[in-house]
């Protein structure tokens, strides 16, 4: 199958008629639908098929035991009502590529393996690459156990209701331990290839980032007969907060958002009793990060006080900055820049990927598909058919360098 028609089977999945936007998230119908067409991509090449521990999804060229393989791949949920690039780009593209290395005739000499993490963008659940993070023991069973859905469906009874064994969990190194490269195609987010004019480049780095939930607490009361001298409302706090996240991450040369909220008891004519946000927030380096979310917090305690209302703080999630293997970056540039004339600058990112949560585990690296509105986490994301298409030629060119060697 080509390019094109693997994409156009599965554009269709998990699409929101009204956004405009894709819903597949975790463990649902749409992640069925877009599991069971990777299990028909794998075995109509002839691949070995397996799904692992941890859920993630793996299509199998050679013998997985003989070690030192080449793996490529990335996810197919999505954020709610996300773009169709983000994720998909990278599992299309890697079945894209093995096509054309058998095209070419190419002998490999290592394994080389398609794979699906599962649960990428933690739309579900709150936590992001729960997967991969599962299988390189960063996220711990009773972690995992603990997660519950907006719901209050626990991450157990959501695997063992789509077929899948939740006692099963847990790092998986003796896999990991298969492995000697991992190659994350990508579609960019943000302008930098647009701006620089390139179709395709090759990651640095990863900047640290993590999430906080902070959650305001004060009294519900009535909306009409409370007097404004009388109040304890926390979205006062909260919207000040937000206010303040933005001054700090543009003092600093970072990103804040507070892009999710959660109020009770949520009526409109009823002061809220809390008022729960959560932050995102990144920054190139630890201590900038440290910087603004520090000042954001000093400030909502500030605010806090002001308005009589409590404030609690947890950060549930964090991920240190990631540098990608320099040697294996280096060997990208390297392939790509041999008899051709693709020029492939090296990109720094916001973003968090599966590739950096196994890059303390195994070699990483990633490629970035040039994204010409800059726009992701939206149905407003796009890559041209052609810079695609370069992404693919750009991933067979890499993985005939690294496993036909």
């Amino acid at each position: 199958m080509t390019f094109h028609s693997m994409w156009a089977e599965l554009l269709p999945i998990g699409r929101n008629s009204a956004s405009g936007g894709y819903r597949r998230y975790a463990w649902t119908g749409a992640d069925a639908e877009c599991r069971g067409w990777f299990k028909e991509q794998a075995e109509g090449r002839g691949l070995t098929y397996e799904v692992d521990r941890n859920g993630n999804q793996w299509a199998w060229l050679g013998d997985p035991a003989a070690g030192d393989a080449v793996v490529t791949g990335s996810h197919l949920d999505s954020v709610p009502d996300g773009g169709a690039f983000d994720g998909p780009l990278g599992v299309v593209s890697s079945f894209a590529a093995l096509d054309e290395l058998r095209a070419r005739g190419a002998r490999f000499t290592k394994p080389l393996a398609v794979v699906n993490f599962g649960d990428e963008e933690g739309a579900r659940f709150g936590l992001a690459c729960v997967g991969s993070r599962l299988t390189a023991g960063q996220l711990g069973v009773e972690q995992a156990h603990r997660l519950t859905d907006g719901d209050g469906i626990s991450l157990p009874q959501a695997m063992e209701a789509a077929g899948y064994d939740p006692d099963a969990i847990g790092a998986d190194p003796e896999r990991l331990a298969r492995i000697g490269a991992f190659v994350e195609l990508h579609v960019e987010q943000g302008r930098a290839l647009d701006l620089s004019g390139d179709r395709v480049g090759i990651a640095s780095a990863i900047w640290p980032h993590g999430r906080w939930r902070f959650d305001f607490r004060g009294e519900a009361n009535h909306a009409g007969t409370t007097r404004l001298a009388d109040r304890r409302d926390p979205m006062l706090s909260y919207a000040e907060t937000v206010l303040a996240a933005r001054r700090e991450a543009r003092l600093a040369g970072a990103v804040a958002t507070f892009g999710k909220i959660a109020v009770e008891p949520n009526g409109v004519n009823a002061i809220p009793s809390l008022v729960r946000g959560w932050l995102d927030s990144r920054a190139a380096d630890q201590e900038t990060l440290d910087t603004v979310v520090g000042g954001v917090e000093k400030a909502a305690r500030e605010y806090a006080d002001a308005h009589g209302v409590d404030l609690e703080v947890v950060r549930e999630s964090f991920t240190p900055v990631v540098e990608f293997d320099h040697a294996l970056r280096d060997e990208l540039a390297r392939i790509l820049g041999k008899d051709t004339d693709l020029k492939a600058p090296v990109l720094g990112t916001g973003a968090g990927h599966d590739a950096g949560i196994l890059s303390g585990s195994i070699p990483t690296a990633m490629l970035f598909v040039r994204n010409p509105t800059g726009v992701s986490h939206s149905p407003a994301e796009f890559a041209a058919e052609d810079d695609c298409v370069a992404g693919v030629h750009a991933l067979a060119d890499v993985l005939e360098g690294l496993a036909c060697r």
